[in-house]
């Protein structure tokens, strides 16, 4: 194994192992959280030791935390009892690797995420924001306390040990056929119209991955076509505590071909948007970030049938705007210029790795 991810508490009694903090969503299941919690229960005393295992959606840093109110909401928890008369899972290979790195004295533990999850999405803080990021995250958490679920009880930071995991999406082995759009524009003082048609190869892209665009445009009107204008806009609908819903445009690229009066165009034109171009973007949702690792623009939700949305907490979708940038001609010059516009629907995901 190259890396083994562990979290001691500050009472140094807990210590949690992971052998891995990406778990994928196969669709029909997802991969097995199977983990070690190594234990020196000299401290102890009467207290058990619980692991848990939750799912929520954080709508607000931790420093907002004020008079009792907590900015998170628990979509899913699971939790188990380790210590002393815990449960013991059928042990894994990973089990085996973490329980020979951990030593004497470690309890394994496993949890079954259930497929209707929503997959790890975090969003963009500001530059001044500060603790954790809003959105929804699963968290591996091990602590001390004298019951299961007591929520009168005050479990200390220093008897605990957390880390941070992902669920994610890898993008289905078989790809659609791309999306297509047309539009024919008439204008004010011109008697025949801009034909405009959009196209892609197919319906699906991978996160950094080069985007062709196939362009046609055949002009009929006395007005030019000065540039054609290509946007892509992240629409993000956070659909758990309200109807939040917003988009953000994560690309804006302008080319300066032109298309004179009775002219056609006919080329491909590529474009790739990437989270480096939109770092500062306050609020743009990201696949879920973990510490010290860089991450991407969140995946698109891929919604499966019989799954509430609510469930999902944050749906993520993408569309292509081509617009073309059209100049009135004679005296009235750009008083009369216009847009042509169409829209295309882009789905982005990270490729299936090799086995």
């Amino acid at each position: 194994m190259a890396k083994v991810f562990k979290k001691t508490s500050g009472n140094g009694g807990l210590t949690l192992y992971l052998g891995k903090r990406d778990y994928v969503d196969h669709v029909d299941k997802v991969d097995r959280v199977d983990g070690v919690v190594k234990l020196d229960p000299a401290d102890f005393g009467d207290r058990k030791v619980f692991v848990q295992l939750a799912c929520a959606f954080r709508y607000g840093s931790d420093d907002l935390d004020v008079m009792g109110l907590c900015f998170r909401k628990d979509i899913w928890l699971q939790q188990i009892q380790i210590y002393p008369n815990g449960e013991k899972p059928a042990l894994s290979a990973m089990h085996d690797t973490l329980l020979k790195k951990a030593g004497d004295n470690a309890h394994p533990f496993s949890f079954e995420i259930p497929n209707n999850l929503p997959c790890s999405v975090s969003l963009q803080p500001g530059p001044d924001d500060k603790g954790k990021a809003c959105g929804v995250d699963f968290e591996v958490k091990t602590y001390l306390a004298n019951e299961k679920n007591n929520p009168d009880e005050k479990i200390e930071k220093k008897d605990t040990a957390r880390l941070i995991i992902r669920k994610i999406q890898y993008a289905p082995s078989q790809v659609g056929a791309g999306p297509k759009a047309e539009i024919c524009k008439s204008f004010i003082m011109s008697d025949k119209p801009v034909h405009l048609e959009a196209s892609m190869e197919k319906d699906l892209y991978f996160h950094g991955e080069a985007i062709p665009i196939k362009i046609k445009i055949k002009n009929e009107s006395n007005k030019t076509v000065k540039k054609i204008k290509i946007t892509v806009d992240q629409t993000t609908d956070i659909v758990l505590y309200s109807a939040d819903k917003y988009t953000k445009c994560v690309l804006n690229q302008e080319f300066g071909e032109t298309v004179d009066s009775n002219g056609t165009f006919d080329n491909t034109l590529t474009i790739t948007p990437l989270l480096t171009d939109n770092k500062e973007k306050r609020g743009l949702a990201l696949d879920g970030r973990l510490k010290d690792e860089d991450t991407n623009l969140a995946s698109t939700t891929m919604l499966r049938q019989g799954v509430e949305k609510e469930v999902l907490g944050i749906l993520v979708s993408y569309k292509i705007k081509i617009n073309l940038m059209v100049a009135g001609g004679g005296l009235l010059g750009g008083l009369t210029s216009s847009d042509v516009t169409v829209e295309l629907p882009l789905n982005l995901m990270h490729p299936k790795p090799e086995e």
